[in-house]
């Protein structure tokens, strides 16, 4: 099962395939917020993927027009929320500091 680390910090947790970056970070237990409740509505859990991009599912219609409204926009940005872990590892940059201590 693939790993999915979040910067900074390093915090880390093994996850099924399938399994969103948000539930990840939950695991992980990183703090990583989601106003609209993870669907999709917002882009609080935008984060930029470092790692592993390839792995994770497509980016669908309604992701992209939300990432357009997300400040840090980058070619390797996504919803935690609509992206999927695949089979490779995977290593997340979070925007600010929001790792619990």
């Amino acid at each position: 099962m693939p790993r999915v680390t979040f910067q900074p910090g390093g915090e880390s947790a093994v996850v099924a395939r399938g399994t969103s970056l948000l539930d990840a970070a939950h695991a992980a237990r990183v703090d990583l917020p989601s106003n609209c409740g993870g669907v999709c509505a917002c882009t609080t859990c935008h984060v930029w993927v470092e790692e592993g991009l390839d792995s994770l599912s497509e980016v669908a219609d309604r992701e992209d027009d939300k990432l357009q409204e997300a400040a840090g926009l980058s070619s390797h940005s996504r919803l935690a929320c609509q992206a999927t872990v695949g089979e490779e590892d995977v290593v997340v940059r979070i925007p600010g500091n929001r790792i619990k201590a």
